[in-house]
């Protein structure tokens, strides 16, 4: 019999509370013989929660100012906007825009620069944090656990001007490693920061320094609320350590771990605006320039302000399309993913 099976079987032969003997009393009514439930009156209910209302008013009013007002300005990826004639002036051109966009190359580029980028992260970063959480969680003494788990997840604090900043005095070149190729006289070409083809690879790496450590927070978080009798109980069916790793910590961490690749999904047409505009002139835009650095640079600098929003709007949809499909593909494996419905 396999481990899953034997936990299983454990979980299934435990007896179920008896209500008469934890002085409950005769079993429950059934849900039809319940009384109905009076529902309280709208002024009864502001009268109860008025105080929690007000404390979280503030924080609904910036949300309503800055994320919800600005929205309307999607407008003018429907005109031909002018910053000088206004949304109000300015005259519409129908679904022009959107055609512009679809049909501008360099715009393709940028999406398809844009999914590269994600691929490769989600294959090669988004299991780091997994993999650090298990092998800290698998550390016997707290204080190492803290020292390590504090240390790594320092970087998380640092702006991305100051991880570009580090990076270049490591592996530019002036930095540190090709200082010490040439002294030893190895040569002195080793740049990897000016490099288009290892881009992916310096993305990446900075992304693993600066985040990971935030990602170990939440699995080690999930980790712990997994009860120790279970992994005593696969000890003493036999399993040995990975077994115990494969068949009770990773089923703890599916939900954490389904909702965080959903959230990923969501954001895939987002990959780092600062990371990549910081770098975008050192390597070239054929390999640095995504959705938003293209918008950035069509609306605030070129000031095509039509285009750039109809753009933007485009990402929009098709993150909300990503995180829609994603979240009914986790509730298909039995998950409940962002939301489900009640």
């Amino acid at each position: 019999m396999s481990l899953g099976q034997t936990l299983r079987n454990r979980r299934d032969a435990t007896p179920s509370p008896d209500p008469v003997a934890e002085g409950a009393g005769a079993p429950a009514p059934s849900r039809r013989g319940r009384p109905p439930v009076r529902k309280l009156s709208l002024r009864t209910r502001l009268r109860r929660d008025g105080a929690l209302l007000l404390m979280v008013l503030p924080a609904v009013a910036l949300l309503v100012v800055f994320a919800y007002v600005p929205m309307l300005g999607n407008v003018i990826a429907w005109q031909s906007y002018s910053p000088y004639t206004g949304f109000v002036d300015s005259p519409f051109v129908g679904w022009a825009n959107f055609v512009r966009v679809f049909s501008n190359p360099l715009f393709l580029d940028a999406v398809q620069n844009t999914l590269v980028i994600t691929a490769f992260q989600l294959v090669f970063f988004f299991p780091v944090p997994i993999v650090l959480a298990l092998l800290l969680n698998s550390i016997v003494t707290p204080r190492v656990r803290t020292t390590i788990q504090s240390i790594v997840y320092l970087p998380h604090f640092f702006s991305w001007v100051l991880v570009v900043t580090v990076f270049q005095q490591i592996f530019g070149g002036a930095g540190l490693i090709n200082q010490t190729l040439r002294e030893a006289g190895l040569g002195s070409g080793f740049d990897l920061m000016t490099n288009p083809d290892t881009f992916l690879v310096l993305l990446t790496m900075q992304s693993v320094w600066k985040d990971a450590g935030w990602g170990i927070i939440i699995f080690l978080a999930a980790l712990s609320t997994v009860p120790p009798e279970q992994y005593e109980a696969a000890a003493v069916d036999g399993a040995n350590r990975w077994r115990r790793m494969w068949h009770v910590t990773l089923p703890a961490l599916r939900p954490v771990i389904i909702l965080l690749l959903i959230l990923r999904l969501g954001d895939a047409l987002t990959v780092g605006f600062e990371q990549l505009i910081l770098q975008r002139g050192a390597v070239g835009a054929d390999v640095a320039e995504v959705i938003d650095t293209y918008v950035y640079y069509q609306g605030v600098i070129y000031g095509d302000w039509s285009f750039a929003a109809a753009a933007g709007l485009v990402k929009g949809v098709v993150s909300l399309l990503l995180v829609l499909g994603a979240n009914k593909l986790a509730h298909v494996f039995g998950e409940s993913g962002v939301y489900r419905k009640s």
